[in-house]
């Protein structure tokens, strides 16, 4: 009888856990648990930045090591803009040669 009344009472704290955890569920599944998610003030300076930024990263994520050497001392000689450009080149370069790479 013991073992009977222990699975009861572990069955009815489960009970009152799922009871508790129902809501917080439903509002989950909203996507919106609790307030809504902030929205970042970004002046039109910062978002140019970040724009600037995503552009090098992005560009940067396709040359090999030696190359990103190279842009990343062209960015702290003549900035951004600069080491665009150039890693622009390089990876249009790398990318023909794997095209070619691919046809033979």
């Amino acid at each position: 009888m013991d073992e009977i009344q222990t699975i009861r009472k572990s069955l009815s704290t489960i009970d009152r856990m799922l009871i508790r955890l129902a809501p917080k569920l439903r509002e989950a599944q909203k996507g919106q648990a609790g307030e809504p998610r902030r929205r970042l003030k970004l002046s039109p300076k910062r978002r140019a930045a970040l724009k600037l930024q995503g552009r090098y990263l992005g560009y940067m994520r396709q040359l090999k090591a030696a190359q990103k050497a190279q842009v990343k001392a062209v960015k702290s000689k003549r900035g951004y803009h600069a080491a665009i450009n150039l890693a622009k080149r390089l990876a249009e370069r790398q990318a023909k040669l794997r095209k070619r790479a691919g046809r033979t």
